[in-house]
């Protein structure tokens, strides 16, 4: 039995010859803050710091920054007789395992030009289905008199603030089931505006899929999205904040046809709520999120509603959300960027090898996905999971994280209860 992947030599040798080169980058090495030059930033990975690192070189028309990480994950899964039921119809198996969850490599700098221009390339190894993905690859034009930046090529559609934010930096070990049917990357065009003075933001997005057709991510043939949001307080000194935002969204499924599903926030784990695929020629989502921020406290809550239309069957409506907590026991606080309107990654103010012992989080999340339809029409099943976490941020690279899920699931008429033991390394080379 496969127990776990690993990605092509070539590139896995190139992460640790990156952490070899300096040490440092690991433990020993002062910290540096993780704030970034907001004149110009690529959204999805922090690729330039106010002093240069050594992995940042300077070519005189372009900078080049290469960056990349790492993340193993394991679960164990243990299940009542309801649970081991359903997952006898549903035809799946609970392998307790260690699994490679994502291996890239992302090289990017900022060009120069009067206009600020940025430029990215990412490549990531899917641990999950064993292949060589292009990521958020593209061109930032800064727009500072219009307080915006535009983004063209292949990048996140900004839907969801965990699902904008750099895999590596959500305070969860996945993200939400209920974003799950939103595509990682899409291919086209994102403008993004933050206005100071009323602490407005918002993006405007359209994609397609004219060169990501053939690929497993690539769900809609083309998607349009809208989020506006307000920070009705915002005192980056004190590390206080309140955010807002809402979000619509256009998609138009590929070749009329849709399946929605989930697994219990385990990339190790299979698919514990299917919808199966039924027709459809539009859908549209609505949602909002809401997060506060107080020293090293954060709350946050989302919610999202999926409506999917078609002109030669029935309408199907699936709706989920989330609410987590989250305190720094070691007091940091995570910083929030008002370019792109998006959580950091955390700093850590005494790494481990450093006179501390890194950072340490309390997490504690409830998230829900219900693809049970009361029609009756579809019975994908209900899934709720309680999430109490610790993050250990060992240095401003490393991350280790010890989970507990409890996974409530309603489906096949029964009430199935399932518990996760997860855990999960990450490298992070900014």
């Amino acid at each position: 039995m496969k127990k776990y992947t690993l990605p092509k030599p070539f590139f896995f040798s190139l992460l640790l010859l990156m952490s070899l080169i300096r040490p440092g980058i690991m433990v020993g090495q002062e910290e540096k803050s993780t704030e970034q030059d907001t004149s110009v930033v690529i959204p999805e990975e922090p690729l330039t710091y106010k002093n240069k690192d050594w992995n940042e070189f300077d070519f005189g028309f372009t900078t080049f920054r290469i960056g990349g990480g790492f993340i193993m994950d394991y679960v164990a899964h243990s299940q009542d007789e309801d649970g081991e039921t359903q997952s006898e119809l549903a035809k799946i198996v609970l392998e307790d395992q260690f699994k490679t969850r994502d291996f890239r490599v992302i090289l990017g700098g900022k060009f120069n030009t009067k206009l600020p221009l940025a430029w990215k390339t990412a490549i990531m190894w899917d641990g999950d289905n064993e292949e060589w993905l292009v990521r958020e690859t593209g061109l930032v034009i800064g727009l500072p008199k219009l307080n915006s930046q535009v983004f063209i090529g292949r990048t996140k559609e900004g839907f969801s603030m965990p699902k904008i934010m750099n895999g590596h930096s959500p305070w969860g070990v996945e993200r939400q089931p209920a974003v799950d049917l939103i595509p990682i990357m899409a291919d086209g065009i994102r403008w993004y505006v933050y206005l100071p003075k009323s602490r407005v933001f918002g993006t405007v997005a359209a994609f397609n899929d004219v060169l990501s057709h053939e690929q497993k991510f690539s769900t809609f043939s083309e998607q349009y999205l809208l989020r506006l949001g307000w920070l009705p307080f915002y005192n980056k000194e004190e590390k206080k904040l309140l955010h807002i935002a809402g979000y619509a969204r256009y998609g138009k499924p590929e070749n009329g046809k849709f399946k929605v599903r989930s697994r219990p926030e385990s990339n190790a784990s299979p698919y514990f709520i299917d919808s199966g695929e039924f027709a459809s020629d539009k859908t549209y989502s609505y949602g909002g999120e809401i997060y506060y921020t107080s020293g090293r406290w954060m709350l946050g809550t989302e919610g999202y509603t999926h409506n999917f239309k078609s002109d030669s069957s029935e309408e199907h409506t699936f709706a989920g959300a989330d609410f987590v907590i989250s305190y720094f026991l070691t007091g940091e606080s995570r910083p929030y960027n008002t370019t792109g309107n998006i959580y950091q990654f955390v700093p850590v103010n005494k790494p481990l090898g450093q006179g501390g012992w890194g950072a340490w989080e309390a997490v504690f999340r409830i998230s829900n996905f219900n693809l049970n339809e009361e029609s009756g029409s579809i019975q994908g099943g209900n899934m709720t999971r309680i999430t109490p976490m610790i993050n250990w941020y060992v240095t401003r690279a490393v991350r280790i994280e010890f989970v507990y899920g409890y996974t409530i699931l309603e489906r096949f008429g029964l009430t199935g209860h399932t518990h996760l033991f997860q855990g999960r390394f990450q490298y992070t080379l900014f």
